[in-house]
């Protein structure tokens, strides 16, 4: 009697396990949308249209981050957004995505204050020619 119930509960703790396993697939836990193949060819062969393509992927990444288990963006998202806009003779806007990078990221501090550091030293220089 006792194997027979031994049996049936390692059937049902069997049954569970099963069940669990293949009850979905778990968030990821970043958000990359297509950001590895845009980011490829944006270093492959940098053209404006390259990165405009690099841009939105990362745009569109920052939108669903929500659908990712940290419900943010991968490290360096923000911030490789903000040298494209840097690049794009858009300070401000590179500013603010470096300042969000260091904010979400602590650890990226130390970079994104130098960047920000070399973005205000060049508008400085930028005001001084005019």
């Amino acid at each position: 009697m006792k194997i027979i119930a031994n049996t049936g509960l390692l059937g049902a703790v069997s049954a569970v396990f099963l069940l669990t396993a293949c009850s979905g697939q778990p968030k990821p836990l970043y958000n990359y949308e297509d950001y590895s193949d845009s980011y490829y060819g944006a270093k492959k062969n940098m053209t404006e249209e390259s990165a405009l393509v690099l841009q939105k992927s990362i745009e569109k990444a920052i939108e669903n981050a929500s659908e990712s288990s940290s419900g943010r963006v991968a490290p360096g998202m923000y911030a490789n957004l903000g040298y494209i806009y840097l690049k794009g003779g858009k300070s401000k806007e590179a500013i603010a995505n470096f300042e969000k990078e260091k904010s979400i990221y602590p650890e990226s501090a130390h970079f994104m204050d130098r960047m920000i550091k070399k973005v205000q030293v060049a508008q400085g220089a930028e005001n001084d020619k005019k």
